[in-house]
């Protein structure tokens, strides 16, 4: 037997473990072969309820340190600055924008109907990319794609310059987040899922906080220095931010389990990985023939899965109106105060998002549809207050602030339909771009309709159509539940 220069046994990686190089035979120092590390069914006591790798092994748990430190950092500084770049438009809008540029019509509406415009365009294409080239190449490209084009905001002169940068910054943001939603789901078992989908979905909403104290801070220290405005100096300084980040993909983001060079993982903790896929029944990767099409596409997932999302998406945010910034201005607040009040919302988000999750992963015992049936609830309490308007101030803060309690549920949209469409690789990827890309269909042309810029912030119709969807997102989701409970009983 030969042995390295460094004195391990070419037998044996860095970390002291034994590879016998037979698939699941990899050993670790103990002597434990893979398939004795992890259980096809984890044990759970009550420090699960605390966090999930507490009741798994050594081994185990030493590699979802690694997979949380790189993937889910990454996904969340990803995200962070996609809602960062996302919703800039919306805080130099109230900061100064709207009055430098004459925006006195709909051209917000505009804007942001281009973005999504370009965001529904490029996600379908985008995920059925990530089943045939390396995630590490494509996503990490995509996000210094649209960095770049943040900062020419700044040079803007005309709308149809705005129009025409916000569209390919939609395109290039629109491999993001149903593209890592589809790798964190090929890495994660069911009690780790919804955690880890929310805790990504969660980094959205402090960017989104984040842009606020940005712009606040850009106004009060940026404005007028080497003759740019404050709303200009927020996408440089948003690109500044973005760039690092997203060149760091092309370095740390593993790509699958069963194509992945990550330097960071060991043969064992390779394999691993891939055992745990196949104790959860996750498909890998497989070739698109006419039948999988078919069987796709004649599936009730697809639709319904789908319709979830799009009445979640649409059910909440103000259809991306600045609708408590401009309420706020209308009540005479200052620039820092109508950028910074905001951030409440966004943190109340935060927290709402992780309850979600670790109640749906531990208390409801990995089922979805109750923090979703609860979100739907609250919106139908806010969004109601909200359409009648007349009502004291104090309560209409509160409903303001309470606003992203129905946006935590995102991540756990996407972990349902990660467990329904386990079996099918390509049907999982293309059922989840599917949603994020229809969600967006129709928030293309729905706030042109009932969140005009115009009607801000009383928005009659806006707020109506809110309690509508949060109906009909209840329903769905009991429809999902029976139909997904059927399909288990004739297994």
């Amino acid at each position: 037997m030969e042995t390295s220069n460094t004195g391990l046994s070419a037998r044996q990686d860095r970390h002291g473990l034994e590879n016998t190089g037979d698939y699941g035979s990899i050993q670790s120092k103990s002597g434990s072969p893979v398939t004795e590390l992890v259980k096809a069914q984890p044990s759970t006591t009550w420090r699960s309820y605390i966090w999930d790798t507490l009741d798994k092994s050594p081994e185990e748990r030493r590699f979802l340190l690694k997979l949380d430190g790189v993937l889910l950092t990454f996904a969340s500084l990803g995200y962070f600055i996609k809602y960062l770049d996302q919703v800039n438009i919306n805080n130099a809008f109230v900061s100064g924008m709207k009055e430098d540029m004459a925006l006195f019509g709909n051209e917000l509406n505009y804007m942001q109907t281009c973005w999504t415009v370009g965001y529904v365009v490029g996600q379908v294409p985008s995920n059925i990319l990530l089943t045939r080239i390396r995630p590490s190449v494509w996503i990490p490209t995509c996000e210094v794609v649209w960095s770049v084009m943040t900062i020419l905001l700044a040079k803007c002169s005309t709308t149809t310059q705005l129009y025409v940068l916000r569209f390919f910054i939609g395109t290039a943001e629109s491999a993001f987040y149903p593209g890592m939603q589809y790798i964190i789901g090929s890495w994660y078992r069911k009690d780790e899922l919804a955690k880890r989908s929310c805790i990504f979905h969660a980094s959205g909403s402090i960017g989104t906080m984040f842009s606020g104290y940005l712009m606040a801070a850009v106004h009060s220290n940026l404005n007028g220095v080497h003759g740019y405005k404050g709303w200009q100096w927020l996408f440089i300084i948003d690109t500044v931010i973005s760039l690092p980040i997203a060149v760091a993909g092309f370095f740390l983001l593993p790509d699958l389990p069963e194509i992945t060079k990550a330097w960071y993982f060991s043969p064992m903790e390779v394999d691993m990985a891939k055992k745990r896929m196949e104790f959860e029944g996750r498909a890998n990767r497989a070739p698109y023939t006419r039948a999988k099409l078919k069987r796709i596409f004649s599936s009730w997932h697809i639709y319904l899965l789908t319709a979830l999302y799009v009445f979640f998406n649409n059910g909440g945010g103000f259809g991306g109106q600045p609708a408590f910034q401009l309420w706020l201005k209308s009540k005479g607040h200052s620039i820092t105060e109508i950028n910074t009040y905001p951030t409440i919302t966004s943190a109340i988000a935060v927290v709402a998002t992780l309850v979600y999750a670790w109640t749906s992963d531990t208390v409801f015992r990995g089922a979805r549809w109750p923090p979703i049936v609860f979100s739907g609830v609250v919106n139908i309490i806010i969004y109601s207050s909200l359409a009648a308007w007349d009502i004291p101030d104090g309560w209409k803060w509160t409903c303001f602030l309470l606003s992203s309690l129905g946006g935590g549920i995102s991540g756990l949209t996407f972990a349902w339909a990660h467990e329904i469409c386990k079996d099918d690789n390509e049907e999982r990827a293309i059922v989840t771009a599917s949603m994020n890309e229809m969600a967006y269909v129709f928030q293309a042309w729905l706030p042109l309709l009932i969140w005009q810029q115009v009607d801000g912030p009383e928005y009659p119709k806006g707020y109506a159509t809110m309690v509508g969807v949060a109906i009909a997102l209840i329903c769905t989701s009991f429809a999902i539940r029976y139909l997904q409970h059927r399909k288990r009983g004739s297994m």
